[in-house]
């Protein structure tokens, strides 16, 4: 609409971390791109602002602080600038929860947004034997990215009944050889200069680890990837302080990347109704908004078409989760959804080209194509797989163990041949002869073999658990400060240094947290840091030279 619009980002390039995603998208075609992979949308986005005549992009800036006088601090390539706006959209995503545990301070265990930084962007690999901890979509997608590096990923642990993330994301991680622990914990990591085992257990309904259930991993990384936390410091000020300001995207509420996209194109249209411009909000973009927000849903069981002759695909997604992808690139219009909801299983409606267009789009690998012709004694059949992984792992002629839809083990299939799809950059479909008798049964093939473990039992210890990693405290520090009576977390500052580090307390809050309720404290009675600018680090050569 031709408003001046200033849009800052403290990359190097536009897309957040979009510019980390390397895989497929779910969500709605028209609405987020999906089934387009992440950098590539990064991409998109970045070409449409780019043609906007009003908008000056200022890249390697950091908004570091929002003030009473409605100015906003801001870092351009080394230099501070003040800005005075009259409207603020705070996009800034989230930042990774974290988690304390012996070892944890341990070079070799980080985030997982380090992890797709190297891998994905900087193309470094830097591990040969991974382990995860947390089975949202966040672990669950950086294990499978872990896998394409050509990286071992020893096992994954989540202390929750089931994992939180999509179930097709953990199904793939499964099929591969990856070995997921749901209801356990991580006891300990250790090494000396460097990560060399993880040893996890059980827990019970305590969610206290039980003896005798532990299993040691000869491990050199450790991904931590327990959760989001919305990165809104900028936001609360601005409204503390009067400022016309919305936020969008995880800033503004915990979701997928495809909700942050939509969540902003209404942000937008919000900020032109204040301004004054004629900007209509259709009612169905927030419904749209919604669904794309919806946490993963039911779990049913997928379906075996009706019609079981020649070619027809079998699509194994049993979870309510937005996504349409196979409905769009079906070019003859076979695959549906109740009533055009995108959260309802995809049905197949009888008729097939074999073409494997909608093997090759579906960001969940979750659909594979069966061909019962190809073999005119009736023996085997051909089945299209889906295969992101190096075709260096897997060569035409080679057998290969055959797994379910949930990794159990099927028998043996054979590699006849693997092709590049025309559409979705080109994924690899692989062509699997398998016994007929297990055309419904197979749904991938393993890549990773079993993997060895040891037992130990050595109880986590307090004093050896660091909880900020900036000052170097120890658990034990801050649980003897709370039963002395320490109720204000800004006298941690004074005592033990708790908050004084780089981060400013953004690591180590929710932890210390974590350790007044497991003290029996009220959190209403704990008040927690003072947020004050700025909210990164500033170096004093930044304010020579100041502009205005």
């Amino acid at each position: 609409m031709g408003v001046e619009t200033l849009l800052i980002d403290d990359k190097h390039e536009l897309g957040g971390k979009l510019t980390l995603q390397t895989h497929g998208f779910f969500g709605s075609v028209a609405d987020c791109w999906a089934g387009t992979r992440g950098f590539e949308i990064g991409h998109i986005l970045t070409d449409e602002v780019n043609t906007l005549n009003s908008v000056e992009i200022w890249l390697n800036a950091s908004a570091v602080g929002v003030f009473k006088d409605k100015k906003v601090g801001v870092v351009h390539d080394g230099k501070y600038v003040l800005v005075e706006p009259e409207n603020v959209l705070v996009a800034t995503g989230a930042r990774e929860k974290s988690l304390a545990f012996p070892g944890c301070d341990l070079p070799g265990v980080y985030g997982a947004g380090a992890f797709q930084t190297l891998v994905n962007r900087d193309l470094v690999r830097p591990t040969e034997r991974l382990f995860i901890i947390g089975g949202g979509n966040v672990g669950l997608i950086g294990g499978y990215h872990a896998i394409q590096a050509g990286i071992e990923v020893v096992g994954l642990v989540e202390a929750l009944p089931k994992c939180g993330g999509y179930k097709v994301h953990e199904d793939k991680l499964k099929r591969l050889g990856v070995p997921v622990y749901t209801g356990h914990t991580v006891l300990r990591v250790d090494g000396e200069a460097e990560v060399k085992n993880i040893t996890i257990a059980k827990i019970d309904k305590n969610w206290q680890a039980v003896k005798g259930t532990e299993h040691t991993f000869d491990v050199d990384t450790v991904l931590i990837a327990v959760g989001l936390s919305p990165v809104n410091e900028l936001f609360k000020k601005a409204v503390h302080f009067g400022i016309s300001v919305w936020a969008a995207g995880d800033a503004e509420e915990i979701a997928e990347a495809s909700a942050a996209i939509f969540s902003g194109k209404i942000a937008g249209r919000q900020m032109l109704k204040v301004l004054g411009y004629d900007a209509e909000i259709p009612k169905e973009w927030r419904e749209t908004g919604e669904i794309l927000r919806s946490k993963p849903g039911p779990i049913s069981g997928f379906k075996i078409p009706d019609t079981t002759s020649g070619t027809y695909p079998i699509i194994r997604c049993v979870q309510e989760i937005p996504c349409n992808p196979c409905i769009e690139v079906c070019p003859i219009h076979q695959i549906d959804m109740e009533n055009g909801n995108i959260l309802k299983q995809p049905d197949f409606l009888g008729k097939c080209i074999g073409c494997a267009a909608c093997v090759a789009i579906c960001p969940g690998l979750a659909i594979v194509l069966v061909d019962e012709t190809a073999d005119p004694s009736g023996k085997t059949a051909l089945l299209t797989v889906p295969w992101e992984i190096s075709d260096k792992k897997v060569k035409p002629g080679e057998e290969v163990v055959t797994v379910g839809f949930e990794a159990d083990l099927i028998g043996k299939g054979f590699v006849k041949a693997i092709k590049k799809s025309p559409t979705n950059n080109n994924r690899q479909l692989v062509l699997l002869e398998i016994p007929y008798e297990d055309r419904h049964s197979v749904a991938g093939f393993r890549l990773q073999a079993e993997i060895e473990e040891n037992r130990m039992w050595d109880a986590p210890l307090d004093d050896v658990t660091i909880i900020c990693r900036c000052e170097r405290v120890y658990k034990k520090e801050i649980v003897d400060e709370i039963r002395n009576g320490l109720r204000d977390m800004n006298q941690f500052k004074a005592t033990i240094r708790c908050g004084m580090g780089a981060c400013g307390g953004k690591t180590c809050t929710e932890l210390i947290m974590r350790i007044f309720r497991e003290e029996g404290v009220d959190l209403k009675e704990v008040t927690p840091f003072s947020e004050r600018p700025f909210v990164a680090e500033v170096p004093l050569s930044s304010f020579v030279g100041l502009e205005d």
